[in-house]
């Protein structure tokens, strides 16, 4: 296998924060010495989850193995996703805001067609349900735990306890009609064919579909990191796979 250099377009705020806990739980565990330094281990698990490059590829070019890559990259997932922010912590954070906007979005995973708990008739693809709270400048506030592509939009929200949590706070939050009839603090646009709305009724929806386009942004700042743009590990380490990303993107912004 060829080895060139390469970069990784992630700030190094995100490395020095994972090279930190990494020293921090080596520590912990008493580790006294491993093939590759905390700083190392720190840059070889961005390179998986923001440019999605495979085991064998980190392996060639840290010169380690594929099993020691496997397990780095593990552990680092991990002890990220046990860092990420929980919904109530996220719907502490959006009380100081005017209100969140609250989207879905797939995750691709492979798999093939037997597998029918994990195909979305909407997106016409296999994949995992995310929500995804944004602030009014769409800007990621928090990420769910990952359920099957199945899911509709409204129930994988309140499985995942959204609706309630924003309700109890009273935050206010725009949504698509995918949400329609959640109740509580969560506002849609209004239900019927364009010509059968009022002229404040169009209004209304022209405002709100304004406003909830900037969920847009969040939605892509989670899939900046391109592992998530095709998973093909398995559905359990997903969320994991989330949470990670989530904490490595808060823990960069601060």
């Amino acid at each position: 296998m060829l080895v060139y250099p390469s970069g990784v377009d992630v700030s190094g705020a995100a490395l020095r924060f994972l090279s930190a806990r990494l020293r921090e739980h080596r520590r912990a565990l008493g580790t006294r010495w491993r093939r590759l330094s905390a700083g190392r281990q720190a840059l070889l698990v961005l390179a998986h989850l923001r440019g999605g490059h495979t085991y064998a590829q980190l392996a060639a070019g840290f010169g380690v193995g594929t099993t020691t890559v496997y397990r780095y990259i593990t552990e680092a997932v991990e002890l990220l996703a046990a860092l990420a922010p929980t919904l109530a912590e996220a719907v502490k954070a959006a009380s100081m805001r005017a209100f969140v906007i609250l989207d879905g979005t797939l995750l691709p995973i492979d798999r093939i067609a037997a597998d029918r708990p994990f195909y979305s008739g909407k997106h016409k693809k296999h994949g995992m349900n995310v929500q995804v709270l944004a602030d009014p400048a769409g800007r990621l506030l928090w990420a769910s735990p990952a359920l099957p592509g199945a899911v509709h939009d409204i129930r994988a929200a309140r499985e995942n306890g959204i609706i309630d949590a924003l309700t109890e706070a009273n935050i206010n939050c725009w949504a698509d009609k995918g949400y329609r009839g959640a109740g509580g603090t969560v506002r849609t646009p209004y239900w019927g064919r364009w010509e059968t709305l009022s002229a404040g009724q169009r209004a209304v929806n022209r405002t709100h579909a304004k406003i909830r386009a900037l969920v847009e942004q969040a939605v892509a700042t989670l899939k900046s990191w391109r592992l998530l743009r095709k998973l093909r590990c398995s559905t359990t380490r997903i969320t994991s796979l989330v949470q990670a990303t989530l904490t490595l993107h808060l823990a960069s912004s601060d």
